[in-house]
């Protein structure tokens, strides 16, 4: 199996985890998160396809996941609603599945990214790299934000008392 075709496995893998975990939560602000990611991992996963079957593949900037943007969109709604983070353990469990999930693929993309020598699939592991970076980041805020008032009132030494 060659890196494209393992690149293009995982991207399945991710895409279902977050396919799966979408069809299953009740929330329709998650749900649109784990679509999100979905799409996400299939963009990856075309991508790969036309670089094992040697076929032009081009990162495009106006791809570039949106995230981030997402999210903030969707706590921006819910806080405007007054609507509760009801969907918080259901989904910091979930995220922290996807953790890791994300941050080995980050790693594996970086590592071929040294090892190929085409300029075009380097920047193109790199770039894809960049983005499951991004997916985690952001996947690590929320559950930290999430989480704040817990831990925030666990520290025994408050030694967290940063603005908030």
């Amino acid at each position: 199996m060659n890196v494209f075709e393992y690149a293009m496995k995982m991207e399945t893998d991710g895409r279902l985890f977050y396919l799966d975990h979408a069809g299953k939560v009740t929330v329709p602000e998650l749900k649109k998160i784990l679509l999100e990611l979905a799409d996400d991992e299939l963009k990856h996963y075309n991508l790969f396809k036309a670089l094992r079957d040697s076929q032009p593949a081009e990162y495009k900037q106006s791809q570039k996941t949106t995230i981030l943007a997402t999210v903030k969109n969707v706590f921006e709604a819910m806080k405007s609603a007054n609507k509760d983070f009801q969907f918080a353990s259901e989904a910091v469990k979930i995220w922290q599945q996807a953790l890791e999930v994300e941050k080995k693929s980050e790693q594996f993309y970086r590592e071929k990214a040294k090892e190929v020598t085409h300029a075009n699939e380097k920047m193109i592991l790199t770039s894809i790299a960049d983005e499951e970076h991004r997916h985690w980041v952001t996947l690590n805020n929320v559950i930290q934000f999430i989480n704040r008032p817990k831990n925030y009132l666990a520290d025994a030494e408050w030694s967290n008392l940063e603005e908030y």
